[in-house]
């Protein structure tokens, strides 16, 4: 794809977009099976994340449905213009953007943090396991967790910032619905790094906690692929399995 620096932004959405234009154009009529996510990855010149945003994105409008151990198949005629707006921000795009300011910040932290804010991290993460343990769906310690940090370097503008990227998480229905496969394949927050940032923090060391919040926040990114791929994976092997019994069928006559 041909794509201007301000495009490359939005990636996720133009290739939803020409995705779409097709399916306008009954180039992909309904019911029709989507090509492979690598298929259109190298298609379109974009990675493979790229395009599991696109078809979230597409899947949200009522476009398409991932049908289990089967692919992704065309519902509709022409996409839901309204729904648009909302699909800015996708998880992947996001958590990129944690990466870049998150780690100054706790490194920035560790040079400010009071004591009581250090216990009040240990409440919270106590919390944070409580909310594992019980299932709970949503990320309230966790987004407690970080917002605390950045409230700890006694900088508005950080705290600002970094709140603002956790509350996109919940407005955008994309990132929601990303996230929710996530935790349906039982993607939880990781309560080991939590507690080495939090390490991290209590020996006032900027370096390992500039570290730890950025190998946090990478495993956060792995996590998302882990649980976008598990769905292309359990298809590729349903489709494996019933080669095999065609096969085996095919002998025996």
């Amino acid at each position: 794809m041909t794509r201007s620096p301000a495009e490359t932004r939005k990636l996720y959405q133009q290739v939803a977009a020409a995705i779409g234009e097709r399916i306008t154009s009954e180039r992909y009529p309904r019911g029709q099976r989507l090509p492979s996510e690598r298929d259109l990855a190298e298609e379109f010149g974009v990675s493979r994340p790229t395009i599991r945003e696109a078809m979230l994105a597409l899947e949200i409008r009522g476009m398409v449905e991932a049908r289990h151990g089967s692919g992704v198949y065309v519902t509709v005629d022409a996409p839901d213009k309204s729904a648009g707006p909302e699909l800015d921000i996708g998880a992947f795009e996001l958590t990129e953007a944690r990466v870049l300011f998150e780690p100054e910040a706790a490194a920035l932290a560790a040079t400010t943090i009071t004591a009581e804010q250090l216990e009040d991290l240990e409440e919270i993460l106590a919390d944070m396991v409580e909310e594992n343990a019980g299932d709970v769906k949503g990320e309230q310690a966790d987004r407690r967790f970080h917002v605390a940090i950045a409230e700890a370097t006694r900088n508005a503008a950080i705290v600002s910032v970094i709140e603002s990227l956790w509350d996109a998480r919940y407005r955008s229905p994309l990132c929601r619905h990303m996230l929710d496969k996530a935790r349906a394949v039982g993607v939880k927050p990781r309560i080991d790094e939590h507690r080495e940032l939090l390490d991290a923090l209590r020996t006032r060391d900027p370096q390992r906690a500039r570290r730890a919040m950025r190998e946090h926040l990478e495993h956060v990114i792995e996590g998302l692929l882990a649980a976008t791929e598990s769905e292309a994976v359990e298809r590729a092997r349903t489709e494996v399995a019933a080669k095999r019994n065609e096969y085996a069928r095919r002998r025996v006559v």
